[in-house]
Parts: structure tokens; C-alpha cells; sequence
């Protein structure tokens, strides 16, 4: 019975995978091939277009089909993908040793720190290319091509904060209806021009990049624009499982992709002239500003597809310490991924509103896009390559058949698009830069903060036995929550307490908060509770890097299964605030101490993060050297 209701519902869950998963790749058809022309200057021929659609082809089944929807999609952490779950299974075999996993963690912060690269160019070359139709309806449209796709972005990013579970209903159908569409016209050329489809044929793209290997290594840095999004499709994999992904991308996805390439190719061969802008050239003139509408509404679903991994890949940056805690709001009390980061969406638009302004148009902001997708890429291979080894236990000759072929063709892809960055590739460098630079050193600085705490600290088993052997401490009716980081020492917060007031509560309960590298926790495996004394208790809460922290919800589960009663009313939660002063010494570098405590100085709440009434915290504060 359960299995007939999947069966049933995979044609929904599929519907919806289309809308949240293709609607970056699906967009690509709007500027890639007019891109692979323009990039390296090529004049239209039947070699020209037909190598290079052939190229195309032939690194779609490679990259996309094989690399991500075969092997990637295999590399689950609990049913979850995407870069930081792909780091986490990494960090967990035991054929690397512990000293090189710091290689391990940087490339995945490289990888995931371009993925916020790519999430500000997406929603701007997107939008852009699609309002550029209006162009090729009358002139008239050209100086408003700016302010409307601005206009379009900001009504986006102002419906974040209500969430995005009204729209998605409508981005299957609507996504559906956009592949249809560009299939259909794309088949309607090939009719006309049979020819096109020799294609399929590898001696195409073989002889084009033989007679002319300079100019096919430049047309890949633009070749890559028909994959920008493969990512998407193994990092929302956790959404909708691999099934439902695989069966929209090889019933839908691929063969309309490939229909409208090849119909774009089949308008070239006819009328060269029509590379100003062969994919609205392929519309029949009736159907234009229809499918610049249509055009338009799939360019807003990539965009959300976008922000939304952003949102996610922050989110769970934040769970597993790489970040600091931000503002985070729950935006559905069904769904549990849907979640709006406030500081990251403003972020994100005024980034790509600079964009815009600095681009002006979508043939300027092909040459930015790209870089990151490679570099983006080819991080991906690395390390699945090593989790192949390293996790699947796979034999070195099989790895290296596998890894090979494709390391190669990421490094083609990464030095064709690196020739661009003068020209705008070095955007989503700096992008990627400047996100890689805070997550090293928030890591980096956590980690010194983390032992100066534990550097000169009172063990908590010492503390209770002094306490226990009876001093002027008094107990005062209630119970006291202290939330530390470090559960083997005395916390701050308590030391402070006993220092300032004298007094313990009649109940101390220690909670550690413990990010583990699996997306979920079960709710059996939530707390484990250990009794130090009758006064002490010291409680871990664990969360999966996907699960959204709720202490007093888990503290009352601990109590349950103590036989406590649970009454927030009785209780006070004490934090310690700690004030860093950057000194000279070991540790990181001057300008990353100043860095690190400026992010720590702006972390949001800890009740906020941790959902605790505020009316129930103290905050406690000490000065700690780093």
C-alpha cells in the first residue's frame, strides 16, 4: 500500500523538483549559445555551429547526466546533498589523516563560498536575458530593460521574508510549461533544418576542436553556460530524492534543452544574421511577448532557486560553526526548509542591483558568469574523487578512471572561463574570496577562543566536589540553564554568578549544543543527559545541520525523561557574553583577530538563535584575550 502511494506521488514530487531543481540550467538556453559565438568571435558556418553544438551535447551527457545525476547523486548524507554535506561525509573516513582534513574543510569552503558567487550572477543574468526580449520587439524598450529587470528582482526579494510556499505551488506547472514551450519551438526549427541533428555525431566537435583548437578552447568558457546549475541538482537532492530528480532531468529537462540548442542551431544555419539573439528569434512573432512573459516567470524561479540554496547552504554554514549565528526566520510551521535570512537576502539584492548597473546587459554579464560554476565544479570532483576513496573504499585504478577524465575536463573549463576574469570573471572570484575569508576565520577564530576557554578553566567534576565539601555558596530556590561550549569546565556564567552574587540555584543545568554532520537528528536521539551530583546536571542537545535548534523544546524532552516537572517560569537561562581583545602574540594574523571580533560582536542573540524567551535570560560578561 505505501509503495503504491510513491507511485503515486512521484509524478507530483517530480512536477515539483522541476520548478525548485532546472530553473537555473533551464534559463541557460537564453544567452549560452549566442555566447559560445560571441566569446571567441566565430563567423556562422555549418562547422562552427555544428562543432560546437555537438560540444555542447557531448559535455551535457558527460558532466551533467554521468558526473552529476549517475555518480554525484550517490554521495547522500542521510538522503541530503550539496557541498557542505559532501564535506561532511569527507570528514568522516578514516583513510586521511586528521592533519590533512584541513585541506579537505578549505575546498569545500572554496566550493560553497563560489556557490554564493554564483547566487548573486543568477538572478541577475537571468532576469536581464529574459527582459532583453522586449528589445527584440521594438526598441522602444531599451532604456527600461534596466529599471524593469530591477524592478522585478527587488518584488522578489521583498516577498522572501513571507516565504516562498504560495509561489512554489506554482513553479512546476509554470517550469513545465516553459520546457514544453522552448522544446517546442526548438523542434519546429529542426523540421525545417533536419540537418542540425548530425550534432549527435562526436566527429563534429572533434574536428572543430582540431582544425581550430585556440578558438574551441575559448567557445568552452562559454560552452559552460549550458551547465550552470548542474549543481542545483545534487544539492537539492535531500528536497525531493533521487528518483523524482533523475526522471524530470532525462524526460523533460535534457530533451527540451537539447531540442532548443538544436533548433537555435538550425536558425543559425538558415540565417546567420539571427545570432543578435537566436532564442526569441525562434518564436514565431505572435507568440513573442508571450514567451517573454513565460521567459520572465522562469527567469524569477531560477533566481528563487538560488536565494533559497543560498539561504539553506548559510544556514547549515551557521549549525556546523563556520559561521557566525544570524538571523534566522522560519517562514512555514509545515516545512521545515523553508527558512528567510534577512541580513543574507539584502545582501544578495543590492549585490546583484550592482550588478546590473556595473553590466549593463547580459552578453557583459556572461563573461562574469562561468568562473564560478567551473571552480564550483571542479571542487565537486575533487571531492567526491576522495570520497570514493576514502569512504566508498574504492581501489586507487578506480578512482583514477573515474576522477581522470573528469578533472581534465574541469580544468579545460577552468582555464577557457579564466581567460575571462579581466573582463568581468573577476567578480565571483572576489566574491568568493571575501565569503571563503570570513569562514576561515570564523573557523579559525572559534577554535583559539575555544582554548583560551579551556586554558587555565576549572574541570566542572573538581567544582562540584569543592561545592559539595561545603563553602558560603547559598542555594536559592529555581533552577539555572547555562549554555556553554565547553562542557568539561565550569561555565563563565556560573563562575560569574558565584563571584557577584554568592548564590547557585538549587538545580544547574549545563547544556551543550552539538551540531552533528548528518542533515537530521532523530527526535530519540535528541538529548543525552548525564547526573553529576543531585545539584548538577549536565545535558547535550543534538542537532543535524538542517534541524532548527529549540532549546526550552528539548530541555523539556530531558526533563521528561528525568521525571522533572517543566516550567519555564521557574527557570533562568544564563549566557556568557564574552568581550575578545585582540593582542599580539600567536594566532591569527592582527587584521583576522579585528575581523573575527567584529563578526563575533554581531552575531545575532543567542536566545534568538536558540528560540528562549528573552525575558528569561541573564547575560553574564567576561574579557577574553585572544
Amino acid at each position: 500500500m505505501q509503495s503504491t502511494a510513491k507511485k503515486a506521488a512521484l509524478p507530483v514530487i517530480t512536477l515539483a523538483a522541476l520548478g525548485v531543481v532546472f530553473g537555473d540550467i533551464g534559463t541557460s538556453p537564453l544567452y549560452a549559445l549566442r555566447q559560445c559565438f560571441l566569446t571567441a568571435h566565430l563567423a556562422i558556418s555549418e562547422g562552427s555551429v555544428l562543432g560546437i553544438l555537438s560540444l555542447i551535447f557531448w559535455c551535457m551527457m558527460l558532466t551533467i547526466s554521468f558526473k552529476y545525476v549517475t555518480i554525484i547523486m550517490r554521495a547522500d548524507n542521510n538522503g541530503e546533498g550539496g557541498i557542505m554535506s559532501l564535506l561532511a561525509l569527507n570528514l568522516r573516513t578514516t583513510r586521511i589523516s586528521e592533519q590533512k582534513k584541513i585541506y579537505l574543510i578549505a575546498l569545500g569552503f572554496i566550493g560553497a563560498s563560489l556557490f554564493f558567487g554564483d547566487g548573486i550572477i543568477t538572478p541577475a543574468i537571468s532576469v536581464l536575458s529574459a527582459i532583453e526580449g522586449l528589445s527584440i520587439a521594438t526598441p522602444m524598450f531599451n532604456q527600461w530593460l534596466i529599471p524593469l529587470s530591477i524592478g522585478i528582482l527587488a518584488g522578489l526579494f521583498l516577498v522572501q521574508r513571507h516565504g516562498t510556499g504560495i509561489m512554489g505551488t506554482f513553479f512546476g506547472p509554470l517550469t513545465l510549461l516553459w520546457f514544453l514551450s522552448i522544446g517546442g519551438v526548438g523542434l519546429w526549427s529542426i523540421i525545417q533544418t533536419p540537418y542540425v541533428l548530425a550534432m549527435i555525431s562526436p566527429h563534429w566537435a572533434i574536428n572543430f576542436v582540431l582544425k581550430q583548437p585556440y578558438v574551441a578552447f575559448l567557445t568552452m568558457g562559454a560552452v559552460i553556460l549550458t551547465m550552470t546549475g548542474g549543481e542545483a541538482i545534487y544539492a537539492d537532492m535531500g528536497h525531493f530524492g533521487r528518483l523524482p530528480i533523475r526522471m524530470a532531468w532525462f524526460v523533460i529537462v535534457l530533451p527540451c534543452l537539447l531540442l532548443n540548442y538544436a533548433g537555435q542551431g538550425a536558425l543559425l544555419l538558415r540565417d546567420p544574421d539571427a545570432i543578435t539573439n537566436p532564442f526569441y528569434l525562434l518564436v514565431p512573432d505572435w507568440g513573442l511577448y508571450p514567451m517573454i512573459a513565460l521567459a520572465t516567470a522562469a527567469a524569477v524561479i531560477a533566481s528563487q532557486a538560488v536565494i533559497t540554496g543560498v539561504f539553506s547552504m548559510v544556514n547549515q554554514a551557521i549549525q556546523l560553526r563556520y559561521l557566525p549565528r544570524l538571523s534566522v526566520k522560519h517562514t512555514s510551521e509545515v516545512e521545515q526548509g523553508q527558512i528567510y535570512l534577512p541580513f543574507i537576502n539584502w545582501v544578495l539584492f543590492v549585490s546583484v542591483v550592482i550588478l546590473i548597473l556595473l553590466f549593463e546587459n547580459s552578453a557583459n554579464l556572461a563573461s562574469a558568469y562561468g568562473v564560478a560554476v567551473t571552480m564550483t565544479m571542479l571542487c565537486g570532483t575533487i571531492l567526491i574523487s576522495i570520497l570514493a576513496y576514502g569512504f566508498w573504499r574504492w581501489p586507487v585504478w578506480k578512482v583514477l578512471l573515474f576522477a581522470l577524465p573528469f578533472l581534465i575536463l574541469d580544468l579545460i573549463f577552468v582555464g577557457s572561463t579564466s581567460l575571462k576574469i579581466v573582463a568581468g570573471g573577476w567578480v565571483p572570484i572576489l566574491i568568493g574570496a571575501i565569503v571563503f575569508t570570513l569562514l576561515m576565520t570564523w573557523k579559525d577564530g572559534r577554535a583559539l577562543l575555544i582554548h583560551h576557554l579551556e586554558k587555565d578553566a576549572l574541570p566542572i567534576e573538581l567544582f562540584i566536589k569543592s561545592i559539595s565539601m561545603g563553602n558560603d555558596t547559598k542555594f536559592v530556590p529555581g533552577e539555572a540553564v547555562f549554555l556553554t561550549g565547553t562542557p568539561n569546565i565550569v561555565p563563565h556564567a556560573m563562575l560569574h554568578n558565584i563571584k557577584h552574587n554568592k548564590v547557585l540555584h538549587e538545580r544547574n543545568i549545563m547544556v551543550t549544543v552539538v551540531t552533528r554532520d548528518i542533515p537530521y537528528v532523530p527526535q530519540e536521539e535528541r538529548v543525552q543527559i548525564e547526573r553529576l551530583d543531585e545539584r548538577f546536571y549536565r545535558i547535550f542537545i543534538y542537532y543535524g545541520f538542517k534541524d532548527q535548534p529549540n532549546i526550552p523544546r528539548a530541555l523539556k524532552q530531558a526533563y521528561d525523561e528525568l521525571g522533572f516537572e517543566f516550567d519555564m517560569m521557574q527557570m533562568s537561562f544564563f549566557i556568557s557574553r564574552e568581550r575578545i581583545i585582540s593582542t599580539v602574540g600567536e594566532g591569527m594574523a592582527p587584521w583576522r583577530e579585528k575581523l573575527f571580533i567584529s563578526m563575533q560582536r554581531n552575531t545575532s542573540p543567542v536566545s534568538d538563535f536558540y528560540q528562549i524567551p528573552t525575558n528569561r535570560v541573564v547575560e553574564l560578561g567576561s574579557q577574553i584575550q585572544i
